[in-house]
């Protein structure tokens, strides 16, 4: 593959690289030498769930896999029990190591989904933090100014406003770049909200003479509201571990305004294709097909062909035809008559009170095809009646 090929994958779904030139000196280095790049990318494991948000920056590391590279995860386990600040107007509560620790394994097995374990390299920032003294943590802040960190919107912000910014925050981006002097990163990629972060280690390989790492910045993925970036917080979010059905059935529900920014960031869609979708939507293609076509291709890319086929008609049978689907969870009863909203919340079918009261005035909770119109509603409970909750998810209760 020549240099220009390359460069087109490389480009595909990414909004900047800074600086290109040097992208491509790198590359061209890597050939003649047959050394492969470095391709950095930094996890704080906060959470479990890895969704399709996160996944951007983590398929164009594949890319630059399937190119011959090594992939570095750098496992934030200081990081983390920081908080990244980015984007944030508040203080993250910190983590404890134990929570870390469990949280990144959990995390690996969702990337080695898209990852090859092979060509990855895992490396934990306590490798390097867990050694340095008081001494040579001031020398890292010696290397910045606080005008530089003002210059930051999120730290400015809060500065502003008067609301509560920690010095340990203003650590962060200075930890996060000094993974790429220990690691001798030659590429760091992450999301648009992180481009200073990620100049930051630009310029701290500068001060340690290294050479300076690429940045490569992808966009962030719309949530299935189809306003807000997608995330956990929003419950707007298509994780890695939901399945098939559910993957499939959460892509049918984007709006069709969404339709071509998930081709091209969830499924990786080149730009031919791009031009192809966009094409069949000003002709007036119905959009339920290219959502299909589009559900297929995830679950297909997640969890092999066959569950994509059996997604798709489950997806049908249950939302086309207005079946039940086969196989729904069963949840046993304790009591003879329960309130609606402990019924959803004790079943896990809501997360709280709230949220049950909210789909149920939204009209998105039925039991046996009838709507609940009210959250002060008794059911009596009848064994084999099925609760359903929005589109997709179902329930069988049996009396106890």
């Amino acid at each position: 593959m020549n240099l220009e090929q390359e460069l087109k994958i490389i480009r595909k779904a990414v909004d900047e690289i800074i600086p290109e030139e040097d992208l491509v000196r790198k590359l061209i280095r890597s050939k003649e030498t047959g050394k492969p790049l470095r391709i950095k990318f930094g996890i704080d494991p906060t959470g479990t769930d890895v969704h399709l948000g996160h996944l951007v920056p983590i398929r164009k590391m594949r890319d630059f896999q399937d190119l011959g590279h090594t992939g570095v995860i750098i496992i934030g386990d200081f990081t983390a029990q920081i908080g990244d600040p980015t984007g944030r107007d508040e203080t993250r509560p910190p983590l404890t190591h134990q929570q870390v620790l469990s949280n990144a394994d959990r995390f690996m097995e969702q990337l080695y989904t898209v990852l090859k374990q092979e060509q990855t390299e895992v490396r934990w920032q306590s490798e390097w933090f867990g050694k340095m003294t008081v001494e040579d943590v001031i020398k890292l802040m010696g290397n910045f100014t606080l005008a530089q960190f003002m210059a930051h919107d999120t730290f400015r912000t809060r500065y502003e406003q008067g609301l509560p910014l920690g010095l340990h925050e203003l650590m962060y981006p200075l930890l996060q770049a000094y993974d790429s002097v220990a690691v001798q990163s030659d590429v760091e990629l992450g999301a648009t909200e992180q481009k200073f972060n990620i100049l930051c280690g630009r310029d701290m390989q500068r001060y340690f003479g290294q050479e300076e790492q690429v940045a490569i910045l992808t966009p962030l993925l719309i949530g299935l509201d189809g306003v807000n970036k997608m995330g956990k917080s929003l419950n707007n979010y298509i994780a890695v571990f939901d399945s098939p059905e559910e993957k499939f059935g959460k892509i049918m529900s984007i709006p069709d305004n969404l339709i071509l920014n998930y081709y091209k960031y969830a499924a990786w869609a080149d730009a031919e294709e791009l031009d192809a979708i966009q094409k069949a939507l000003d002709n007036g293609i119905n959009p339920m097909i290219l959502k299909k076509q589009l559900a297929h291709r995830i679950v297909a890319f997640y969890h092999g062909e066959q569950a994509a086929d059996e997604a798709q008609r489950t997806f049908e049978r249950v939302f086309s035809q207005r079946e039940l689907p086969d196989n729904i969870p069963e949840y046993k009863v304790n009591y003879p008559v329960m309130r609606i909203t402990k019924l959803l919340t004790e079943s896990g079918m809501c997360e709280s009170g709230s949220e049950a009261k909210r789909l149920i005035q939204a009209g998105g909770v039925s039991i046996n095809g009838e709507k609940i119109t009210s959250s002060d509603m008794d059911i009596e409970i009848e064994d084999g009646m099925v609760l359903r909750v929005g589109k997709r998810k179902f329930l069988r209760l049996r009396k106890q």
